[in-house]
């Protein structure tokens, strides 16, 4: 099940019916405890509304006395046969007294299962529920256990009622709150179809980015893609820039083998030479083209760069490159350096800057990471070193300063794309040990 908004409504439309259930059960138990605590408060008066009609009466016969209950002072309700109000009085003796409403019901019996000054259930004369007060009592002398019964069977059945009806009200009200939820989940659903429209104007190239004035839940959602696309684009411009350099250097050296191919054997024997070097130099272009993607590596894009283990990887490789040279590379980053940038574009980059510090050094080559506000990367070589004139020809894309031997140009032309990417700066310098000093600095926020 993909659907959020069949998820969203099942989510609500369970947590609302466990919410009527745990209010319904809670005031189900409430009503049918206050019903009882009332009745049996009643019970209470009643039993001293019965004490009170106690008297002492003397028989004439052999002039002893005994307790009687006066009629007269009595509810009718406790005169009246299966009325549901009942009550009995059981002396020390064995002896009782009780209502005339238990006609002839033995109801010692059931008050096995009653416990004195507690409220107690037991069943009535007919079969009805009877809530039961007891308690001790002595009057005239005479010790006694007071009981007195209410039916409330239907008092309780009119609870049931009550709680029935707040029920059927409870779910009418769920209903409609899931009708209103689906409609408030489809409007709210209807603010992302913007976001389709503009993907597939995006796709048919009629706009560049996607609108960020979406709800706020999608709102990172929608800049994080548009950074993604803006980093596709330039790199995108990027391997279109480097396709054109290569396709420039090549057409030279492949109009002259055309050329020598096409001319007379006398010619070629002359030519000979030439087409050798031209065949040499896109040789070299073409193996300069297979060392980019080597340093670049073989990870997934948009993988985050970590440059504790990546840049040991791209140390290793320059050495095998370099071997002849046996140059002494030196790392140097932060064990608290954070992860940053595209590790396929920081590769490239940092790939390439020492690629040139290794092809121009002498035995050192140096690079540098730290942070602070912003990142900064520093590369340097203990080369021969250049003046401020060629260091303002470094950047101009395809210019090298010695024409024979693959150069710092390109490469940092390439550089300087991939540190635009990332909203930094470069800027070139001599460095300490002899050579050339490149210096990056990215924002940290953009890492």
């Amino acid at each position: 099940m993909n659907s959020l908004s069949i998820r969203l409504q099942l989510s609500l439309a369970v947590s609302l019916i466990f919410l009527l259930m745990l209010l319904g059960w809670v005031s189900h138990q409430t009503l049918y405890q206050m019903t009882r605590d009332v009745i049996y408060s009643r019970l209470e008066h009643d039993a001293e509304s019965l004490l009170a009609a106690l008297q002492l009466e003397e028989n004439p016969a052999d002039s002893k006395r005994k307790i009687i209950v006066k009629n007269k002072r009595l509810s009718q309700i406790y005169l009246q046969p299966f009325s549901g109000h009942y009550f009995l009085i059981v002396f020390r003796d064995g002896s009782t007294i009780s209502s005339r409403s238990l006609w002839d019901f033995d109801f010692q019996k059931s008050l096995s299962e009653a416990s004195i000054n507690h409220a107690s259930l037991v069943k009535g004369p007919e079969q009805e529920q009877l809530l039961i007060f007891s308690n001790d009592y002595q009057k005239y002398d005479y010790h006694f256990t007071f009981y007195v019964a209410e039916d409330i069977q239907t008092s309780l059945n009119s609870v049931d009622q009550f709680i029935n009806k707040i029920l059927l009200l409870m779910l009418s009200g769920l209903f409609l709150l899931i009708v209103i939820q689906t409609l408030v989940i489809r409007k709210t659903f209807q603010k992302l179809i913007p976001v389709q429209q503009e993907i597939k104007q995006l796709e048919s190239g009629k706009i560049d980015k996607l609108s960020e004035n979406v709800p706020t839940e999608i709102q990172s959602l929608v800049i994080e893609f548009n950074h993604l696309l803006k980093q596709l684009s330039l790199r995108l411009e990027r391997s279109r820039n480097a396709l054109g350099n290569l396709s420039h250097a090549l057409i030279g050296p492949l109009n002259l083998l055309l050329q020598y191919f096409d001319s007379d054997i006398t010619q070629q024997n002359n030519n000979r030479q030439l087409a050798q070097q031209q065949t040499s130099r896109i040789q070299v272009l073409m193996e300069r083209e297979l060392k980019r993607a080597r340093l670049a590596g073989n990870g997934f894009s948009n993988v985050r760069f970590n440059p504790t283990s990546d840049l040991s990887d791209l140390i290793k490789l320059l050495h095998q490159i370099y071997q002849r040279k046996n140059l002494h590379i030196e790392l140097k980053v932060p064990s608290d350096m954070p992860l940053f940038g595209d590790r396929e574009d920081m590769l490239e980059l940092i790939g390439n800057l020492l690629d040139n510090a290794c092809k121009w050094a002498e035995a050192k080559v140096f690079c540098e990471l730290c942070f602070d506000s912003v990142i900064t990367i520093v590369i340097k070589d203990d080369g021969l070193g250049i003046s401020e004139q060629e260091i303002e020809q470094l950047i101009l894309r395809g210019s090298r300063l010695d024409e024979t031997i693959e150069g710092h140009g390109l490469g940092l032309a390439i550089a300087k794309d991939i540190v635009k990417l990332y909203e930094g700066d470069i800027s070139f310098s001599s460095s300490d040990i002899g050579g050339l000093q490149v210096k990056i600095n990215f924002p940290l926020i953009n890492g």
